[in-house]
């Protein structure tokens, strides 16, 4: 019988390809996630499986097992009178509705009664470099597995 899904904690340090600092976790807890959940980019997760804890890994991330490859059908123009907040400026993050599935979009322009949106992860297209270490990992518990779906 196979084993139920794991729980693993990790430190992680997030650089581009020009080694500047994107994000890290050090000076917090470390990250949970339950592998096979789909919480972190597959890339990191599958490295971080192979880890024992208390390793520390460089792991180099392409785009394809990252935020995904910059899709320009994700860039379009729309009346600003359609979007749902008054203040935008270049470079604005917001979440397209109320749901926490509508997309989450950046302002790239303003020209006059329009707005350039990319629906792109704003890491899509780039390689990812962290500096990893696995401080745990153990069973899930039943309280951090995802919902099961129902089948079709």
């Amino acid at each position: 019988m196979a084993a139920g899904p794991r729980t693993f904690t990790f430190h992680y340090t997030l650089r581009d390809g020009d080694g500047r600092l994107l994000d890290t976790s050090r000076g917090n807890a470390p990250l949970p996630f339950v592998e096979g959940a789909g919480q972190i980019i597959a890339g990191l997760e599958e490295q971080l499986r192979l880890m024992a804890p208390g390793e520390q890994r460089q792991v180099v991330v392409p785009p394809e097992q990252g935020y995904g490859v910059h899709d320009p059908t994700l860039v379009q123009k729309v009346p600003r009178a359609s979007l749902p907040v008054d203040e935008l400026k270049a470079g604005d993050r917001f979440q397209t509705g109320p749901d926490r599935a509508d997309p989450v979009v950046t302002v790239l322009a303003i020209e006059g009664d329009e707005v350039l949106l990319d629906a792109n992860h704003p890491l899509a297209g780039q390689v990812l470099h962290f500096e990893v270490e696995l401080v745990g990992r153990r069973p899930a518990a039943p309280e951090e597995l995802p919902p099961a779906h129902p089948a079709p």
